[in-house]
């Protein structure tokens, strides 16, 4: 991907997302749109056909993601016509990177998203076998995991470095980014924001 692809172009919805958001959203190229959503390597949640979907980089062990998940997942419940697709974008050192590798391997056994959902929803992760722990615990078979992260290296290392490279392409400087439809947003947001950008979307915005 080349960064050229993802042209940002500031517009001023700090003053319509609220105080929640002091961040300025910031709108992407259709091009860039497409290219994140294009085999986005999981599957995404919610509305099979949705008419807004929502994309975020997150790093399991970044504090400002875990407060994201209740929005994101009230958001869900909400509203039938909206899909999130979660990026594995591993910042915060070699156990965001294992637990990141070990959520996607888990995807082979179609467990990405049960994955996903205790690692993010957990504690903060500092060893390795306390990830495998989190995840045997949810239902993830560890002997399978173990063998497809090793089976699927290649693959894995290849998704989370397009989510790098995506990423650093739309200037992300930290977890979360989300992006609402064409919408890119710095940092955390909380329902009543999100729920405003889902709206702009679907205005054309």
């Amino acid at each position: 991907m080349r960064k050229a692809h993802i042209v940002l172009s500031i517009l001023a919805f700090a003053s319509m997302l609220g105080a929640a958001s002091a961040q300025e959203a910031q709108i992407i190229t259709l091009e860039g749109q497409q290219q994140m959503l294009a085999k986005p390597g999981t599957d995404p949640v919610g509305a099979r056909n949705p008419d807004v979907t929502i994309v975020e980089y997150f790093d399991y062990n970044c504090p400002y993601c875990k407060k994201v998940v209740p929005a994101l997942q009230a958001l869900l419940s909400q509203d039938p016509k909206i899909a999130v697709i979660y990026k594995d974008w591993p910042i915060l050192g070699p156990v965001s990177t294992y637990a990141a590798s070990s959520a996607l391997a888990a995807g082979w056994q179609g467990k990405y998203l049960v994955a996903h959902d205790a690692l993010i929803g957990g504690p903060r992760l500092s060893k390795y076998d306390q990830v495998d722990s989190i995840l045997e615990s949810a239902g993830v078979n560890i002997d399978t995991l173990k063998k497809d992260r090793i089976a699927h290296a290649k693959e894995i290392a290849a998704l989370l470095a397009r989510n790098d490279e995506e990423a650093h392409a739309l200037t992300l400087e930290g977890t979360p980014g989300i992006v609402v439809g064409r919408q890119l947003v710095h940092g955390t947001a909380d329902l009543a924001s999100l729920k405003k950008l889902v709206a702009h979307s679907r205005q054309g915005v």
